[in-house]
């Protein structure tokens, strides 16, 4: 009988190392993070019936036209619990977590029942607001300076404005529009024809993010984060 290998959690500056080492070794690197939002669309059907899932504000604001996505979503499901279970580094919430504003049982307690279910034990886990640590970390920044850096958000062109501008001074090789789940194969096709013209993605596109940070850190060999609302802190100085 096989005995399971001990999570490793990582705090922000172990995090970074293991970025770094990602990207001067040129090894493929996926963060993804679960949310609120992450937990309803993987609970769809098989943790939560799905007039349960429809009934919750995410969703609600999700088929209004503003996260993205549209509920039900069967094949988003199975796309994201793939690709928590395949990840390098998955990000999750504590159980006292107030970073995010949700109510309590969307958070931690249902990611915990949805890991469950699935059978997913991650090796690797992070807090999962460490996307918003790292925005606003000068040794992150650092690292990048000097990297072709590639954008995949609704706002690409003012984020890179932004970053390309002091205090940040990075080199945006690609700013790519992301807007839609429907946008994701496409995008993902365009991204692996032109692997070789960047070495690290930055992704802010919602719940479309953890599948499109581990596809493209399969697919392309590069380092691939899931970046979520840290473009809110490059943008307004603040997460919402």
């Amino acid at each position: 009988m096989k005995c399971p290998m001990p999570q490793i959690y990582l705090e922000t500056r172990d995090l970074l190392k293991r970025i770094e080492e990602a990207v001067v070794n040129r090894r493929p690197f996926s963060l993804v993070r679960i949310g609120d939002g992450e937990n309803l669309v993987m609970a769809q059907q098989n943790v939560w019936s799905l007039s349960k899932v429809l009934q919750e504000r995410w969703a609600i604001k999700a088929n209004r036209g503003e996260k993205g996505i549209h509920l039900p979503n069967l094949p988003l499901r199975n796309a994201v619990v793939s690709s928590v279970r395949k990840a390098t580094v998955v990000g999750i919430l504590p159980a006292d977590d107030n970073t995010i504003n949700a109510p309590d049982y969307l958070k931690r307690p249902l990611t915990d029942q949805i890991l469950s279910y699935y059978r997913i034990e991650p090796a690797v886990i992070c807090h999962a607001g460490v996307n918003r640590e790292l925005a606003r970390m000068e040794e992150f920044w650092s690292l990048l300076s000097g990297r072709r850096v590639l954008i995949l958000t609704r706002e690409a062109h003012k984020i890179k404005e932004r970053l390309e501008k002091k205090p940040y001074k990075q080199n945006i090789v690609h700013a790519l529009a992301f807007n839609q789940w429907q946008e994701y194969r496409s995008t993902l096709k365009w991204i692996t024809a032109h692997k070789d013209s960047f070495d690290v993605a930055l992704i802010s596109c919602g719940v479309s993010a953890v599948v499109l940070s581990e596809q493209i850190a399969a697919l392309t060999g590069k380092v691939a984060l899931d970046f979520g609302k840290a473009n809110n802190i490059i943008l307004k100085g603040r997460p919402n």
